[in-house]
């Protein structure tokens, strides 16, 4: 099959956006970044997650220190192997990989793509359907499938609507999506520490924490005891500092997420994930670990029976409904989103709204079944071992390549029909990664990363006998007038699209902010600390807490409605801005 995506003869104006590289203009600053790293990576998931690590018998040192290294490699994947190229070349991997490879390549990843985002998006939504079931007295689905018909409807409620709004409504789930970060940090904290009292009265008899040695003791003893729910030995250091790295290998290692760096005004904006990591992957993760321990021991169960709706409501009172639903709402609308633009790319004659909905008919069915969210741990983590090899075909193409006298876009400069460098690289590294796993020779969280070294490898070599060590002098003339030809496209645009943002200084914008992060965070907060610090025995622990409860919930809901005015003026304002206009806002 011809590459015929892309053809740098064509006139640049009739060429889609997605095939040219980001504008100057159009670049975000750092800001930008930490707050979607911060929405993103602070989803429903991690309800999930923190429990599994309580499960699997993590050690408090294991947890405090593992995570702290494992987001930490995390953040410095983003920042030297992603944001690096996105910042180069200002493409997509979708469409950089389109370049090197043809379209057998692109297809075949975006099969992967549609598979993993979709069962990603389904378990999301199982995730928000164990919220509601609490609200209708479903019993908690433990099972790997379905045992409740209640559930499965409400499963399946949930998830319609998920997909309609990723057909028809994707806009307004990234602006709401961008006011949800702020609040979900917040909830997940607060959630932490208001169940902690009733940890410490389980093992000291007091409800009341004096210092960091006393969070760590009764941790150790009642969440992180360093036994699984067997009471065998659990995992260490070392598997959790994995998991945390190997969690979003395909974002960074895998190269999604130049998707999204591509945006940066700087290489060094990869560091701005860190807000997403630390706060969502470490922060969020013990907080979810010591809500679900907290809810085991409440209710008299195990930690592997509650889901993530009984632990929210146990932790957050009528909030934690919202946070489930809300969290993952977002994170299914986003990766469902996701998958359905990687099956238009694999049916480019379809339109993406009905590509979507099949896909979302899948998702649908899929989100019926407890198994996949009770498996976000070895869904994520093989997740990346199956994209990472194609980010190691992009990494030696573009970093190595040059290094060694080889040709970048060789394939396309040669008139390839396919790419077998590439295909015949990702077959041989899903087999040496898999192959390595069954072998049990390194924890499986690690297996992405001899794999991504044998993939760079495996293309170094492949590419060479195919042609990528020759030189093509003409191809790489006409790349260089066609980088011109965008240079001056790009400028003619700059100059009747750009303009800067603009900054609502009113009165009533800074009233409507001091509203929401008053009342709607700071609330919360000092209400979480007085039943953390303020509660001298348990009868007073609880009348702390039914307050909390009573309070938060109001707190939710003026949040979220005067943010979300605050977005829509912020959002009026620079349409006004954009036209010209002096229009009031709404």
């Amino acid at each position: 099959m011809t590459n015929k995506a892309f053809d740098p003869g064509q006139s640049i104006a009739d060429m889609d956006d997605e095939q040219l590289p980001i504008p100057p203009h159009k670049l975000h600053g750092w800001g930008r970044f930490a707050g979607l790293y911060a929405a993103e990576h602070v989803a429903a998931t991690e309800f999930v997650i923190g429990a599994t690590f309580v499960a699997l018998g993590a050690g408090i040192w294991d947890i405090l220190i593992g995570l702290l290294i494992g987001n930490t490699l995390a953040i410095l994947s983003f920042w030297l192997i992603t944001a690096p190229i996105a910042v180069d070349t200002r493409l997509s991997l979708y469409t950089y990989l389109n370049r090197i490879a043809g379209d057998s390549m692109s297809r075949l990843y975006n099969v992967a793509n549609v598979l993993i985002f979709g069962v990603i998006s389904a378990a999301m939504i199982t995730v928000s359907a164990t919220a509601v079931r609490a609200l209708f007295d479903i019993p908690p689905q433990v099972h790997p499938y379905p045992t409740s018909v209640l559930f499965v409807i409400v499963a399946i409620a949930v998830a319609v609507i998920v997909v309609l709004v990723a057909v028809f409504g994707f806009n307004a789930v990234t602006e709401f999506a961008s006011i949800c970060a702020p609040w979900l940090m917040v909830m997940f904290i607060v959630g932490g520490m208001v169940l902690l009292p009733a940890l410490s009265e389980f093992i000291t008899g007091y409800t009341t924490l004096t210092s960091f040695s006393d969070f760590v003791q009764i941790a150790g003893a009642t969440v992180w005891t360093g036994l699984n729910a067997e009471g065998k030995p659990g995992i260490g250091m070392l598997e959790v500092a994995g998991f945390a790295w190997a969690a979003n290998t395909f974002s960074h290692f895998g190269l999604i997420d130049m998707a999204l760096l591509r945006y940066a005004k700087k290489k060094s904006y990869g560091l701005a994930t860190s807000t997403g990591m630390m706060f969502g992957h470490y922060v969020a993760w013990i907080s979810a670990g010591l809500m679900g321990a907290a809810t085991a021991a409440m209710t008299k169960s195990s930690i592997m029976v509650v889901d993530p709706g009984e632990v929210a409501f146990y932790a957050l009172g009528a909030s934690g409904f919202v946070i489930v639903v809300v969290a993952g709402w977002t994170t299914a609308n986003a990766n469902l989103y996701r998958a359905g633009l990687a099956a238009q790319a694999v049916f480019p004659d379809v339109p993406r709204t009905k590509v979507t909905l099949l896909v979302g008919l899948a998702v649908v069915v899929a989100s019926a079944f407890p198994f996949i969210y009770q498996s976000m741990l070895p869904l994520l983590t093989y997740a990346g071992l199956i994209l990472v090899p194609v980010g190691g075909i992009v990494f030696a193409e573009h970093h190595i390549f040059p290094r060694i006298g080889f040709t970048r876009y060789w394939a396309r400069f040669k008139g390839l029909q396919y790419s077998v460098p590439a295909i015949g690289t990702w077959a041989v590294s899903l087999v040496f990664g898999f192959g390595l796993g069954a072998l049990n020779i390194i924890p499986f969280y690690y297996l992405f990363l001899p794999t991504w070294f044998v993939s760079i490898a495996a293309y170094i070599v492949l590419a060479k006998k195919y042609g990528a060590a020759e030189s093509y002098p003409e191809g790489e003339q006409a790349e260089r007038v066609f980088q011109e030809r965008v240079a001056e496209f790009h400028a003619q645009q700059a100059a009747t699209e750009s303009h800067e943002p603009v900054n609502d200084a009113s009165i009533l914008s800074k009233v409507i902010k001091a509203i929401y992060i008053i009342i709607g965070l700071a609330v919360p907060f000092v209400l979480a600390w007085r039943v953390l610090f303020h509660s001298p025995d348990i009868y007073v622990y609880y009348v702390n807490l039914e307050r909390f409860y009573d309070v938060s919930i109001w707190c939710t809901v003026i949040y979220f409605v005067f943010a979300y005015w605050d977005l829509k003026r912020s959002k009026a304002l620079q349409r006004a801005a954009v036209r010209g206009a002096s229009e009031p806002a709404v």
